[in-house]
């Protein structure tokens, strides 16, 4: 995209930060910015190949789709095709920049690498703005899109985990606070995934571009990267440059629960393992350990230290004692968390299902948390629709980014705490200030940029290639904060 055309993106951006007064343009000028039900809501589309497809079909139920924008657009014809009307995108500033003035409201569900930008722009344009998950791709923009939220409380916001407005989730909360378990001091969590290729060496062939894709715009922010077919589409998720692995994939609907219930905010110590660890794609299998000190207690549970556990890639926990014989950990929905409490043990699946206790005692707590009818077949989606709607009597959404932004640092910290293993400590963080502080400045890790094995007139042979020794406070400040390619900018952390 051209400079004047960004820069006059920008310029219309911090003009509608200055007012942001959101109501939909069919009806403007209405009082206290509400919106009558009736009234359709023009929403913008970018990403729209996976799961923004899922998410889109959600949201044409009862709003107009007015722009898409994609990268690929052989991945996104069907859902071209069925919005004939709609504008077609490569370029999301672009869209932004022509279409910004009649767009109420955005769907992104690009790759975890670009959710940031987009959205971050997209929020000061004044639009409402629904991003799919993992929200960010690093800590620091989790950070940014949390306070651009406070900033901007007329812009309403929801992360695409769908199970933290299911009802699971909400009988989850409500138990535990209300002291059915006792205290938590320890949460195993774990997925079946990934089930996309991981621990993989980086693809030394070079493929041609697909002329349907723009190899740079997929790029955005990231390395420039020779284009090979192992990365687009969906296989991006296991490359660190795009991706987040398993943990962004899962964590986001299988550690909710835990940092919902148990109030979690900024952990202090972090340490993980894992399968083979390679420069640039993810391992396969991981073992992460968070640790967060006592919360105020609440009025039927104290809230001490606790350590929260991930497995994914066929790790598993202990069974709980109770768990039924025969019956699989990963049977509901890939996906498992336990709470270990010292009166009970509560076990539900992903998206917060079919929560119980081992004791086989059904609770009886008071229903304290909003619902939200059919969350997992679009109840999410229509959630937020229906806040933007609200005006003066919204209340938040279930995952809005205040929420949202501090819980996918939960996840962007699982992934440090795997890619700085080789430093072989309990890393200590310091949440406020967004730092390590015993990660010494001389430090350094070299990381395994090649396995490579042979097999030479019927002997094994291995040659493990690594990197250069890296400074890793270095190393750690660019994981905590991108530095951006040239050409892509984030806004500015409000404070």
């Amino acid at each position: 995209m051209s400079n004047i055309t960004r820069r006059s993106f920008l310029q219309r951006g911090t003009a509608a930060a200055a007012a942001l007064t959101i109501v939909p343009n069919v009806v403007l000028g209405k009082a206290h910015g509400h919106i009558a039900p009736t009234d359709k809501l023009n929403i913008a589309g970018i990403g729209i190949g996976g799961m923004g497809n899922a998410n889109l079909k959600n949201m044409e139920k009862t709003e107009n789709i007015v722009a898409l924008c994609d990268i690929d657009w052989r991945y996104a014809k069907p859902v071209f095709d069925r919005h004939p009307q709609a504008k077609k995108y490569w370029d999301y500033r672009k869209m932004f920049d022509e279409m910004g003035s009649s767009i109420d409201a955005v769907l992104v569900a690009t790759a975890d690498h670009t959710h940031a930008i987009i959205t971050a722009d997209a929020m000061t344009l004044g639009k409402h703005v629904y991003t799919q998950k993992p929200l960010t791709h690093s800590i620091y923009e989790a950070r940014l899109l949390t306070k651009l939220a406070e900033a901007n409380p007329n812009v309403v916001t929801q992360m695409g985990n769908q199970g933290s407005s299911a009802e699971g989730t909400d009988l989850v909360t409500e138990w535990i606070q209300n002291g059915e378990i006792g205290e938590v001091t320890r949460v195993d969590c774990a997925t079946n995934r990934p089930i996309w290729p991981q621990g993989l060496n980086t693809p030394e062939k070079v493929d041609k571009i697909p002329s349907t894709l723009n190899w740079d715009l997929f790029t955005g922010p990231a390395k420039m990267r020779p284009f090979n077919k192992t990365y687009h589409p969906w296989n991006w998720r296991g490359w660190w440059d795009y991706g987040t692995g398993a943990l962004g994939d899962m964590a986001c609907h299988i550690l909710h629960q835990p940092f919902q219930a148990l109030k979690l905010t900024y952990p202090t110590r972090v340490q993980a393992s894992s399968t083979m660890l390679l420069q640039d794609c993810a391992p396969t299998a991981e073992h992460v350990r968070l640790i967060y000190p006592a919360r105020d207690n609440m009025a039927k549970i104290a809230m001490p230290e606790v350590e929260i556990h991930w497995y994914d890639g066929g790790l598993l926990p202990d069974r709980p004692v109770g768990f039924p014989d025969g019956e699989d950990m990963m049977g509901m929905g890939g996906g498992i968390t336990i709470f270990h409490g010292t009166k009970d043990t509560l076990v539900c699946g992903c998206y917060g299902q079919k929560p119980r206790l081992m004791s086989g005692r059904v609770p009886n707590a008071p229903k304290t948390v909003r619902r939200v009818a059919n969350a997992m077949g679009g109840g999410h989606e229509q959630d937020w629709i229906a806040q933007i709607k609200a005006g003066s009597s919204r209340v938040p959404c279930k995952s809005d980014f205040r929420v949202a932004g501090p819980f996918t640092e939960m996840v962007d910290m699982g992934v440090l705490a795997v890619r700085l293993q080789t430093l072989n400590k309990e890393l200590e963080w310091d949440g406020q200030n967004m730092k390590f502080t015993n990660i010494g400045a001389n430090e350094e890790i070299r990381i395994l940029k090649k396995d490579d094995f042979k097999i030479v007139d019927g002997d094994p042979k291995f040659n493990k290639i690594y990197t250069d020794p890296i400074n890793a406070q270095a190393f750690a400040a660019e994981m905590i904060k991108h530095n951006y390619r040239e050409g892509w900018k984030l806004v500015d952390m409000p404070r």
